[in-house]
């Protein structure tokens, strides 16, 4: 699978919706009907253009307003949407849609409408950066009005043509014929209304009254609802805790330091689901000391990976176990025995044999060029990513190599990546809930042209995901698991620890899956 996009999902999100999320219940006496939800969000959103969106921020803010054909249950099964029934063959799926939903604007949602999302991601020239992750790469779709119905269809057997529909947004109404009112407004078929932006400040939605198609029956009629939802921009976790024991928040995610005192603060609800890897990826092009095998396997043994694993994620991490979030389609722990043990004599050793030489400054140097790593990470992670890149270029430092740390916000990071490409290691959680979704990301045409933002080239790891993908998903399992721990085996990238995160509520309860809100979930509570 190919992107025809640039892009990198950034955050660890969520890619987008996935059945890993929690409930953040704040102690309540009852629900208080309509008022305000004000959400803390770390970093503007940027375009709202669901074609274009891959910051977890962004899709945060675009999962009140919009609809996908199907949603994940609890249970991790594929439930009911804005499609109704459906009818699955190894190349395509055919959806019939309820004839109940309408957009936003009041006009209803018609299978034209849903055809044309796919194609719009599909078209070239859009250069949609989900065509390829998402959207797979040449996938079709075909509306039928008379029979009320849209088949998506893939030019070969797909795994996951079903799975992946979860995670694509529905546009309709204005927004299918003008994509440009996007940018900064919403048009879709979802339980809110974007009403106001101020860039930087935050982003007001309004209810819609007569939203009755939600997933199992839910309406906004349920008492407690929140006529407004407000997401606020609070790019400091510690200002963010502050505001929500206060009560000027009532909900947060929470990555770093600050989830202790929530925790231990009465009347704030907690949920703590895993929310993907933090990890490292080497860039791979023709220039990059990292290029060489050696020096990536070298690179990575030089460093303790169990106790960074404990900085990154402020002691609350998991060990990691493979690349997709739970509930994973493919069960299977693809990171153990296939990442290079930490062992700094045998590092030092590898690097010599590479020629790679310790000079009298103590940095190494190979044909008169220094071994230099400009290492780049989100500032917006918490303070456990900010001291993970220090640990890391400590501990690259002693093995003479001279490091260069840039913390940049998530837009940058993004700019960065795919435009700029001004880094050698990069610190970049990527949560997705198929192992599909990754391919676009870890193979095909490296960036600005495509979505291979390391410039990956692993030949086993190509091979086994293109069997795979022509296989059912549960049978082509075997493959996907291979096809990551290929990855490992070639420190491509390195799985550092399986995130988790704190969902604070307070005076308020709510549902979020991978980071996505579950908007008819919402409830005010009268604090107890």
């Amino acid at each position: 699978m190919r992107n025809a996009g640039a892009a990198a999902v950034l955050g660890a999100l969520s890619l987008f919706a996935a059945a890993c999320g929690g409930t953040a219940d704040s102690p309540s006496a009852g629900t208080a009907d309509g008022g305000t939800f004000n959400f803390a969000i770390a970093s503007d959103p940027g375009v709202l253009d669901p074609a274009m969106g891959v910051l977890s921020v962004t899709n945060t803010v675009l999962s009140l307003a919009y609809d996908t054909l199907t949603r994940v249950g609890p249970d991790g099964k594929i439930i009911p949407s804005l499609a109704e029934k459906w009818d699955v063959k190894p190349d395509s799926v055919t959806f019939t849609l309820r004839k109940d939903v309408t957009c936003s604007d009041g006009s209803k949602l018609t299978p034209a409408d849903v055809a044309a999302n796919i194609n719009h991601i599909a078209d070239p020239a859009t250069k949609s950066p989900i065509y390829g992750v998402l959207v797979p790469t040449g996938m079709k779709a075909e509306a039928d009005g008379a029979a009320g119905t849209v088949t998506l269809s893939t030019p070969k057997p797909f795994s996951f043509i079903l799975q992946s529909t979860p995670i694509v947004f529905i546009v309709c109404g204005k927004g299918v014929e003008d994509r440009s009112v996007l940018a900064r407004g919403t048009s879709g078929s979802g339980p809110y209304t974007l009403t106001e932006v101020v860039p930087g400040d935050h982003y007001t939605f309004q209810i819609r009254k007569d939203y009755v198609w939600g997933p199992n029956g839910a309406t906004t009629k349920e008492p407690g609802l929140p006529a407004k939802v407000v997401l606020k921009v609070v790019p400091n976790e510690q200002t963010a805790a502050n505001l929500l024991i206060s009560g000027d928040l009532n909900g947060a995610i929470i990555y770093g330091a600050d989830r202790a005192r929530l925790e231990a603060s009465p009347g704030v609800g907690k949920s703590i689901p895993p929310m993907g890897n933090g990890q490292f990826f080497y860039h791979q092009g023709d220039d990059r000391p990292a290029k060489d095998p050696v020096v990536r396997k070298a690179l990575t043994q030089a460093i303790n990976l169990k106790e960074l694993a404990g900085i990154a994620s402020s002691g609350t991490g998991r060990p990691a176990t493979g690349l997709v979030l739970e509930p994973r389609p493919c069960q299977g722990d693809t990171v153990t025995g296939h990442v290079p043990a930490f062992d700094a004599a045998a590092a030092g050793a590898a690097l010599d044999a590479a020629g790679w030489k310790v000079g009298a400054d103590g940095i190494r140097a190979k044909d008169d060029r220094k071994l230099e790593l400009r290492l780049l990470y989100a500032t917006t992670r918490g303070a456990g990513v900010q001291a993970a890149a220090e640990y890391l270029a400590a501990g690259w430092k002693k093995a003479g190599v001279d490091v260069k740390l840039n913390g940049v916000i998530d837009t940058k990071l993004s700019e960065s990546l795919n435009t700029t490409q001004d880094w050698d290691v990069v610190w970049l959680p990527i949560g997705v809930t198929l192992p599909s979704q990754l391919v676009g990301f870890l193979s095909g045409p490296a960036a600005p042209k495509g979505a291979n933002f390391s410039h990956l080239a692993n030949a086993r790891y190509e091979k086994l995901v293109a069997e795979a993908q022509l296989k059912p998903a549960e049978e082509g399992c075997k493959l996907w698991l291979e096809s990551e721990s290929a990855l490992f085996d070639n420190a491509d990238l390195v799985p550092v620890v399986e995130n988790t995160v704190l969902i604070a509520a307070k005076n308020a309860k709510f549902d979020m899956l991978a980071g996505l809100f579950s908007p008819t979930s919402i409830r005010m509570t009268e604090a107890g």
